[in-house]
């Protein structure tokens, strides 16, 4: 599993007990502190979001699952809750594999499971990330969305029943402008993903690790910054915290749009 960014860690060092959860239905615990989470592909084609939970915090019933063109789909999450969304492209089923049925496999973002449901695991870089706390520090809810991991597809987060909490959004088309050495090119030689710097090179400096593991040593490189300009509101590595995390009020909706 790809490291959770420490802006999420910092959150799931609140969360001490699981949460119950449902979908698409009533609270299992009778309580009323629940959030939707609607999924919504606007892309041209068929993608695959997937889900993961953060310590401390149970599984969702969807752990993934297809989602057409113009389609939707909705989780009911109790909170407190932490955990990632992202989508998975250019998936098939590989008829190769002695599994039966063959085994489930995806070009970016893809868990390992060879299923459609990840079960726990999360995705392989580059994927494009959004993360979420519920009901965290001070009773809030933290927001991003996350290019420490690379990008595979456009992704916006839209609060639902407040004016006054922040759309956030990676609009851009990054895979059209990623640099050669950083691009994930598919069979019909098309790029259909752009690696952090972290993923194509291995060096410190870009994975904020070693000498490089604090907020004073680990800054941007040319690589973070094509991404910040590029997605301005998203993390571009992994200490962009004054620019990209965003609060609301625990207990709104939030729409997931890929591809907005």
């Amino acid at each position: 599993m790809p490291p959770i960014p420490p802006p999420m860690l910092m959150q799931l060092l609140f969360f001490l007990l699981f949460s119950q959860y449902f979908v698409s239905g009533t609270n299992t615990n009778g309580g009323t502190n629940a959030t939707t989470f609607t999924f919504r592909n606007h892309c041209s084609y068929t993608i695959w979001p997937a889900t993961l939970s953060g310590a401390g915090s149970p599984l969702l019933p969807e752990s993934g699952f297809e989602l057409k063109p113009n389609g939707s789909i909705s989780l009911d999450v109790s909170a407190p809750w932490s955990g990632r969304f992202w989508a998975r492209t250019v998936c098939s089923v590989n008829n190769s594999s002695s599994a039966s049925g063959g085994r489930f496999e995806c070009s970016t973002g893809d868990c390992g499971s060879g299923r459609v449901e990840c079960n726990g695991s999360g995705g392989a870089p580059p994927a494009t990330l959004v993360e979420l706390t519920l009901d965290g520090y001070g009773g809030l809810d933290f927001y991003d969305i996350s290019l420490v991991d690379g990008f595979n597809l456009p992704i916006s987060i839209d609060v639902q029943g407040s004016k006054s909490c922040k759309s956030v959004s990676c609009a851009a088309d990054v895979n059209a402008l990623c640099p050669a050495e950083l691009s994930v090119v598919s069979d019909y030689k098309s790029v259909v993903g752009c690696k952090s710097a972290c993923k194509a090179f291995n060096e410190p400096r870009y994975c904020c690790t070693g000498a490089y593991s604090s907020p004073s040593t680990c800054n941007p490189t040319n690589y973070s910054n094509f991404f910040k300009k590029a997605c301005p509101q998203a993390y571009s590595y992994a200490y962009d915290d004054s620019t990209s995390t965003f609060t609301c009020p625990t207990g709104l909706n939030y729409h997931i749009t890929f591809c907005p």
